[in-house]
């Protein structure tokens, strides 16, 4: 089996991007895992601090873990916005493929430092483990918002990702782009999507030297997606999209059955929906 750098390095290679999807139940992993299955392409799955509580962090390592071997699947797991160090040890105690160090709240400096920090401490524990940082403020959470929060639009510069990654010596490097986490109200009724600057990604690209993700992928617009990919993202985050479809489609279940009380008799349409969105947006990153 491959390890997630190499799978990486073969997306970069052919301009394609891996697909990163969260998941906070085993109706969403599973849609997930099923539809890159059944697409035959690896996929990132992330659990946020929040769903890392709620799930375990341990029971979703053995989860992942799990299905890569029962299937041969290449599925990679990804600690998603971690905020101390103290949970970022915890995720690669626990056999974490990935581990984002988000200090993108703190001023750039501190930033640095804290994930300088982090990426040595993740490191003494396993070498292998790949490290990303974040530049830029793109919001905090995968809800539906009414308007964007303030600070959001304002893009990195290279100078402060070529600073930021010859400082921290990070493996992947999340700048803001003209993205942002969650979804507006007027995106769901599909009157705007985001736009992405992609000159701007081509130019931070060309000095941080390493691989790059675009977090907040939720409503952007598809043709943003593809010419990102092809200007240097090689992970694309996609989490309010499965949100989304998750509750929509528990709602449509539940009409169709008011008098069923069983799980796993009310719950596959979900799991449906949530795949539905998942295929899509992997084809869609998969394009040549």
């Amino acid at each position: 089996m491959k390890r997630l750098k190499e799978v990486l390095q073969q997306a970069e290679s052919d301009r394609v991007a891996v697909g990163h999807f969260n998941f906070s139940d085993l109706v969403a992993f599973n849609a997930i895992a099923a539809a890159a299955r059944a697409l035959n392409l690896p996929v990132m799955v992330g659990v946020s601090e929040g769903e890392r509580t709620f799930i375990g962090v341990r029971q979703a390592a053995a989860l992942v873990r799990s299905i890569g071997e029962e299937y041969g699947q290449a599925i990679f797991l990804n600690a998603d916005h971690t905020h101390s160090i103290a949970k970022a040890e915890e995720a690669a105690r626990a056999g974490f493929d990935e581990i984002i160090f988000d200090g993108s709240g703190l001023p750039f400096a501190e930033n640095i430092d804290q994930t300088k920090r982090a990426v040595e401490a993740i490191k003494s524990i396993n070498p292998a483990i790949l490290v990303e940082g974040e530049i830029g403020w793109i919001g905090a959470s995968s809800e539906i918002l009414e308007k964007a929060p303030e600070g959001v639009g304002v893009l990195s510069t290279p100078e402060e990702a070529r600073q930021f990654v010859e400082v921290t010596r990070v493996d992947v490097l999340a700048p803001a782009v003209g993205n942002m986490h969650g979804l507006l109200q007027s995106m769901i009724h599909g009157q705007i999507e985001k736009r992405l600057d992609i000159q701007r990604i081509a130019e931070i690209k060309a000095v941080a030297g390493i691989f790059m993700t675009l977090h907040g992928g939720s409503g952007t617009r598809d043709a943003d997606f593809q010419q990102a990919i092809k200007a240097g993202m090689t992970i694309v985050h996609v989490n309010t999209e499965l949100r989304l479809a998750w509750r929509r489609g528990f709602e449509n279940a539940l009409q169709a059955h008011p008098d069923e009380i069983a799980p796993y008799k009310i719950l596959p349409p979900v799991m449906d929906a949530v795949r539905e969105v998942v295929e899509r947006r992997l084809r869609l990153f998969n394009f040549r």
